[in-house]
């Protein structure tokens, strides 16, 4: 049979039976679809087809077009003063810790950027599965802002890689900083148009829609804004998240598009992010000396320093929910992945840390779920007995 021909039945049954082992293992959809890409990379099922490198390239860009759709910049910026100081506070003890923790141990400039990363992608899930809680509606704040420092941090990282620090990323940095005040421009002029005219927001994505306006335009903003950043030679990512942003901010009426969105990415582009992957993934890398251990100081380290700095939120969130909104910045899956095959290309790590980054990536997301799990648990008996007395 021709290899693609197995390629292609292999990742459409994984698609297919993913969220099964899922539903049965009680997990996440994403660690199973790495995992089983994994195995069956190994097996030999999967293989390293052109066009399924780009497919998933794809599929993790529009995953960043969806973290973006959870940020709405008008919300953002009217977060009151206070919250938005603990915020800060937190970001700079998330990086501060980072970087002392990587130069007191002797660890490359690469791990400064990778351990305080944040992605609110998995952040969404939980909010099906817990509600919109006060921890989890700060969270989505808190991991807005630290998604957007995050890819921007992702985006100098990358071209720091790929030219180093000569004139190749003066030019990068002075690309990005005009991109960004254009986009501030264009923000701007689309808000003030909107004001004056309401109805030009419900012409272009009306409320009865039988031509699908709403998904055209939000699949034409995702790709001109990707295509600015290919040829400004900045991180496509960027350009995703920013595209992501426009459909909340400047059209709240359609509060269903961002879940019609999802849908459609989390169902066939983004799964074969993650199958990609997995398949990348070597399984005979485990018996590499140290690599497991390695795997588990980053997870433990990164949970560690986001549940710590969660604490300037006790006097909003509390104790309990505090600890829950640190553990929930503890699934950077994504970014972490991106990130650690970035600098893994870029020679910037070697291929003992870029396995131990994404086993860690893996550990995360099913400790801290059941963590989660279990501490909510913990939070509802405690509240129910209180009830009871």
């Amino acid at each position: 049979m021709n290899e693609n021909v197995i390629l292609i039945t292999t990742i459409s049954l994984i698609i297919i039976f993913s969220p099964f082992f899922a539903k049965i293992l009680k997990l996440p959809t994403t660690p199973i679809e790495i995992i089983l890409g994994s195995i069956l990379g190994y097996i030999g099922f999967l293989h390293d087809e052109h066009l399924f490198k780009i497919v998933a390239e794809l599929g993790f860009l529009y995953l960043m077009f969806i973290a973006g759709t959870e940020v709405d910049l008008k919300k953002v910026i009217k977060t009151p003063a206070k919250i938005m100081k603990r915020v800060i506070f937190y970001l700079i003890i998330l990086y501060a810790f980072s970087i002392s923790f990587s130069l007191y141990f002797e660890l490359g400039k690469i791990f400064m950027v990778l351990l305080p990363l944040i992605s609110v992608g998995l952040v969404a899930t939980l909010s099906k599965e817990y509600g919109k809680t006060p921890w989890l509606t700060l969270s989505m704040t808190a991991g807005g802002i630290g998604e957007v420092v995050s890819i921007g941090f992702l985006t100098l990282t990358s071209a720091a890689l790929q030219s180093g620090f000569g004139i190749g990323f003066a030019k990068t940095i002075t690309a990005l900083i005009l991109f960004l005040v254009f986009m501030f421009i264009l923000f701007r002029v689309i808000e003030l148009l909107f004001w004056w005219f309401p109805q030009a927001s419900t012409a272009l994505m009306p409320h009865k829609d039988n031509k699908e306006q709403d998904i055209r335009l939000s699949m034409g903003i995702f790709f001109l804004l990707v295509g600015a950043m290919l040829y400004l030679k900045l991180e496509l990512a960027f350009g995703a998240f920013l595209a992501g942003i426009f459909i909340p901010t400047f059209f709240e009426h359609k509060h269903e598009l961002p879940e019609k969105l999802a849908s459609y990415g989390f169902g066939f582009l983004i799964p074969i992010f993650f199958i990609h992957i997995g398949s990348s993934f070597n399984l005979e890398a485990l018996s590499m000396d140290g690599l497991i251990g390695k795997a588990l100081v980053i997870a433990l380290v990164m949970i560690a320093m986001r549940v710590i700095a969660s604490l300037v939120f006790i006097k909003e969130l509390g104790v309990i929910d505090s600890l829950l909104m640190g553990l929930s910045h503890s699934m950077p899956l994504t970014l972490l992945i991106a990130m650690a095959t970035l600098a893994y290309n870029a020679n910037s790590i070697d291929i003992l840390h870029y396995y131990a980054f994404i086993l860690a990536a893996l550990f995360q997301v099913i400790s801290v779920m059941i963590i989660i799990k279990l501490i909510n648990n913990y939070k509802l008996k405690k509240e129910e007995k209180l009830n009871l007395v």
